[in-house]
């Protein structure tokens, strides 16, 4: 095993529009996307500039959306020397789409992004995680479109997403039909019986940030395991306009974004991180455990 002041953070970033975020179905259509002003470009230069001063290298999951609307972006974050990765093309939760939608959407958005990046794109992570028991099917589509990992099943209870029981760390996953990929679960602490969703997004940006360090702290130095951090370009960006939605939905997503920059500065001052592509290099093979959803749930394939 390698030693804990060793071991190697995932830094990961969801490249979406704020008003693309699935809590805003309903409110802002998706007709209306393309004459939305984007605030896109705000965020990322404050990500980008971030990582390039800490200089770290992270996994940016990007949509097809995104690559097709801004192809330059795209190559920008692949010129700084980023890992590109998938998360699909429309940022419509896998739940709600059939297979042959979701993996025509698929496969269209990998292509789009191994062309304009110049890389393999091995990588996917569903819009909000929305890879859930009554659908790792999805699962079958990803081996069969060609990538290698996931980082989509959230082993927490949520509304909108989470697989409560499944592995919280790195694993092989064996899929409905046979397949198998490298599952990278965003992170998670164990704390008795619960599991607490750890480094990331909301979670950042509305708990104090010595949480968040004190997360990755357990993992690396009590787990012996990676964290995963993620971060979208939206939570770097305070003057993004505001949408018309109900407070608890305006409270999640507005709350904390002037302190996102100040806290995640910090983490990369503290803590050793870079792309998931190079933490699973890193991160010995005899720690990743065999078996998967249906280790837990007995419900894989069904």
């Amino acid at each position: 095993m390698l030693p804990v002041r060793r071991i190697l953070n995932a830094m990961t970033v969801d490249v979406e529009e704020y008003f693309q975020v699935s809590a805003f179905e309903g409110y802002v259509s998706r007709d209306d996307w393309e004459r939305t002003p984007t605030r896109l470009g705000f965020g990322l230069e404050r990500v980008l500039n971030l990582l390039a001063e800490r200089g770290v290298i992270g996994t940016f999951f990007i949509l097809g959306w995104i690559a097709d609307k801004h192809p330059e972006q795209v190559k920008r974050i692949a010129d700084a020397g980023h890992e590109i990765a998938c998360h699909g093309y429309s940022h419509r939760l896998v739940y709600r789409q059939d297979r042959p939608a979701f993996r025509e959407e698929t496969v269209r958005a990998r292509a789009r992004l191994q062309q304009l990046s110049g890389q393999p794109v091995d990588g996917y992570r569903a819009a909000s995680f929305s890879i859930r028991r009554s659908n790792l099917w999805a699962l079958d589509v990803l081996v069969e479109a060609g990538f290698t990992y996931d980082s989509s099943l959230f082993p927490v209870i949520h509304d909108r997403y989470g697989i409560p029981g499944a592995p919280r760390n790195i694993h092989r996953l064996s899929t409905p039909g046979g397949g198998t990929l490298t599952e990278v679960p965003p992170s998670t602490v164990a704390l008795g019986p619960f599991t607490l969703p750890a480094a990331g997004g909301g979670y950042l940006r509305i708990l104090p940030g010595t949480v968040t360090d004190w997360s990755i702290r357990r993992l690396n130095l009590r787990e012996r395991m990676p964290a995963i951090v993620y971060v979208h370009p939206w939570e770097f960006d305070p003057q993004q306009p505001r949408i018309a939605v109900p407070y608890f939905t305006r409270l999640r997503h507005y709350s904390g974004l002037a302190t996102t920059e100040r806290k995640l500065r910090a983490l990369l001052g503290v803590h050793r991180f870079g792309p998931i592509r190079e933490m699973l290099r890193e991160f010995p093979g005899e720690d990743r455990v065999e078996g998967a959803v249906a280790a837990s749930s007995g419900e894989i394939g069904r």
